[in-house]
């Protein structure tokens, strides 16, 4: 019988045997990832960069699709078994062309790691007209998931890791008005209505997958600030998020408790290398994970409002990233939008 997390039934720590401070040495030890094929968005830079070259030490061939290959060539440099590709995750066009080159060399793809993304950044819109983080973080990687399926079934056990954040506490998916057409645009809820679509992709992505040996996991990497995702933040953003003062003097209060759950990259990284890695998950899937483990699901955390004043330490999973109609809302909506018919079968 198929399981699912809807509202929350799996969600729950199984004991991983690491914490917050454990990093991608530790979670890599002992994994023996020979003759595995991986994919990791925005594998060369940041938290991604950190994975491919970990995933790499165990012996696996990854593969990096990368909107800037200079960049992404320049970074890479001196790491073994990695392969270059281009591909712009808010062109369709580019999506599929990079899965069909991936399908036509026969091979079968055990991980898939969806770690590309953007965060808080001004209103923008791709080509179709849709919301750049949305889009990016969310429709690209719905689209790649798709378009890879056979391999990813060729697999015979395979795993998709859809990096997520706490910051989807700042938005369900608002289904009336996801592109921001008629709402107001706000950066933060834009983000969290990106973050809150990875989760609940993941929820439904592993319900309808298990069955093929295909699991699928999402996950909170924690306040990293060498990845320098918040460059598009300006004083008032800082303000607003409670970093800074009225007055622009430094919030102690918050700087305290960023001290507390400040990750350095290897940090960041590990608990997505433990969700693509691990043989502990086996057996579970469609779950959000921090920390190296299965996050607890506490609902009331935030329908009592208590996560508005954790800004830095928000923790769990909101209760609208796992809701079975919104799960299944999203993916429908998400073929309508993206124009791909992703038929599990």
């Amino acid at each position: 019988m198929n399981q699912n997390n809807y509202n929350g039934a799996l969600q729950q720590p199984i004991g991983s045997g690491f914490n917050a401070k454990s990093t991608t040495t530790d979670i890599i030890e002992g994994i023996d990832l020979k003759g595995k094929i991986a994919i990791v968005t925005g594998g060369y830079n940041g938290l991604g960069l950190e994975i491919t070259k970990t995933l790499t030490s165990a012996g696996a061939t990854v593969i990096v699709p990368a909107r800037d290959t200079e960049k992404a060539k320049k970074n890479l440099e001196g790491i073994t078994n990695v392969e270059l590709e281009n591909m712009n995750l808010t062109d369709p066009v580019s999506i599929d062309a990079f899965a069909e080159r991936f399908l036509a060399s026969g091979r079968p793809l055990h991980l898939l790691i969806n770690n590309a993304g953007i965060m808080w950044t001004p209103l923008h819109r791709d080509e179709r007209g849709y919301e750049a983080q949305f889009s990016t973080n969310h429709l690209g990687h719905f689209q790649l998931v798709a378009r890879l399926w056979v391999a990813l079934k060729k697999a015979n056990g395979a795993r998709v890791v859809n990096v997520s954040s706490s910051g989807h506490y700042f938005s369900p998916v608002v289904f009336d008005d996801i592109n921001y057409n008629t709402r107001e645009y706000n950066k933060f809820e834009a983000y969290g209505q990106a973050k809150t679509a990875n989760i609940l992709f993941t929820v439904e992505l592993d319900k309808k997958a298990q069955e093929f040996g295909v699991r699928s996991y999402t996950l909170h990497p924690g306040l990293i600030l060498e990845t320098n995702l918040g460059r598009h933040l300006k004083i008032d953003d800082y303000i607003a998020l409670g970093a800074v003062n009225p007055d622009g003097t430094p919030n102690a209060e918050s700087e305290t408790a960023m001290k507390k759950i400040l990750k350095t990259t290897e940090q960041g990284a590990a608990t997505t290398v433990w969700a693509a890695t691990n043989p502990q998950l086996k057996d579970i899937g469609g779950v959000y994970m921090e920390d190296v483990e299965i996050a607890n699901y506490d609902p009331e955390f935030y329908t009592s409002g208590e996560w508005k004043k954790e800004r830095y330490g928000m923790k769990g999973v909101a209760p609208f990233a796992l809701e079975a109609k919104a799960a299944q809302k999203l993916w429908t909506l998400s073929e309508e939008l993206t124009g791909v018919r992703f038929d599990v079968i």
